[in-house]
């Protein structure tokens, strides 16, 4: 009997993957050895952004791509079980660094977006942390492998024989007094410091973590990763790897194979 294509054991079997970040929601539909079958797409994030938008967003990028019997969605912020419990940007009033909104804050918390997906587009829907989904893209799942995606703030998750850790958004704690690890390296410092200074401070990053996980592997993604200057790439040791954006997508393809916690 042949399989069908939404059988999880199917090669065939194709995964709409969406990246929802800061500046941007992308998205493509993958098979499940993460071949792309489309052009990806990529829009603006809309803001002011209340959950009934992003799915809105979601569902319109899906019409414009080929039919998938499955969607992983990729955010940021802590969520569980497809249930949002903060979201840093999607709060705002204009974006990144801009004004929180009370009222956006109270419809975003508690949000089941996993399963406002699943009902708006009618299939089995996997929502996670944007960086645990890129870290299922690249993860070898051996040893323990830390995932940090440099973008509009800092992403992380963590794996451990590639199983899953429950999220931590420690990116919110204090890198050094009145600054948060999202502040010191994401894409405002970035712009404001210059590709060589930024590349100085993800060069102390990595030396100031590397003694508190003991990683196997350390995986550098997000868009800015490829920001990182030749001369700091040389000095973060052959422990790290960088890896293309692209892996955020793939990983919507692998997700589902994570024996997550």
């Amino acid at each position: 009997m042949p399989e069908r294509p939404d059988d999880p054991g199917s090669p065939d079997l194709r995964t709409l993957a969406v990246d929802c970040g800061g500046g941007g929601i992308k998205a493509n539909v993958l098979d499940a050895a993460g071949t792309a079958h489309a052009t990806a797409v990529r829009v603006p994030t809309p803001y002011p952004l209340p959950p009934s938008l992003l799915v809105d967003v979601i569902a319109q990028i899906a019409e414009r791509l080929p039919p998938a019997a499955r969607v992983t969605v990729g955010m940021p912020g802590m969520i569980r079980r497809g249930v949002v419990v903060h979201t840093p940007h999607y709060i705002t009033r204009s974006g990144p660094r801009s004004r929180i909104d009370p009222e956006l804050a109270e419809q975003w918390a508690s949000f089941d977006v996993q399963a406002a997906v699943r009902e708006r587009l009618g299939v089995p829907a996997l929502v996670l942390n944007d960086a645990e989904v890129h870290g299922a893209g690249v993860i070898a799942a051996s040893g323990l492998e830390l995932v940090l995606t440099l973008g509009t703030g800092l992403g992380s998750a963590l794996f451990h024989g590639g199983r899953l850790a429950p999220h931590l958004e420690w990116s919110h704690a204090p890198v050094r007094r009145g600054t948060t690890y999202d502040e010191y390296i994401g894409e405002v410092e970035r712009r404001r410091l210059g590709n060589g200074l930024w590349s100085r401070r993800v060069v102390a990053l990595v030396d100031g973590l590397r003694p508190v996980f003991w990683w196997d592997r350390l995986y550098l993604g997000g868009g800015n990763s490829r920001q990182i200057t030749p001369s700091a790439l040389e000095r973060l040791g052959d422990d790290v790897v960088i890896v293309p954006n692209s892996a955020a997508l793939v990983g919507g393809a692998r997700a589902w194979d994570l024996p997550l916690t």
